[in-house]
């Protein structure tokens, strides 16, 4: 089940890359899925149990933040994951919010909206 959470962050991530990356993305930023590196695919997964878990603690309350409180969280649980991964990340990778390219931000913030809708379905019924 983790390979498939990883996979719908990582689907998400691509599909965000897509719409708001200025110009023609870096080929990593759009690898697919199966030619992830193991740690991106390892932390994918990790965001994503991260964000969920986060979801069903609020008993879906989350979904009351705004879409940039939503963003930040998703761009927080990734960046411990960067550290988790290098020992020396570069500043890029571990950049807080306001410094962050604004595609990265509306990506992270879509991310946690993909993962709401897995999520929140199973309040509904």
């Amino acid at each position: 089940m983790s390979d498939e959470k990883g996979r719908i962050f990582r689907e998400a991530w691509i599909a965000g890359v897509n719409k708001y990356y200025p110009g023609e993305p870096k080929p990593g930023y759009i690898t697919p899925w199966d030619e992830t590196p193991d740690w991106e695919r390892a932390s994918a997964a990790a965001v994503y149990q991260q964000v969920q878990d986060f979801i069903q603690a609020t008993d879906g309350a989350a979904s009351k933040l705004t879409r940039e409180q939503q963003g930040r969280f998703v761009a927080l649980c990734w960046i411990g994951q960067i550290y988790k991964h290098f020992a020396d990340p570069k500043p890029g990778y571990v950049a807080d919010w306001a410094d962050m390219p604004e595609w990265q931000r509306e990506t992270d913030c879509d991310i946690f909206e993909r993962i709401a809708q897995d999520v929140s379905p199973s309040r509904t019924t």
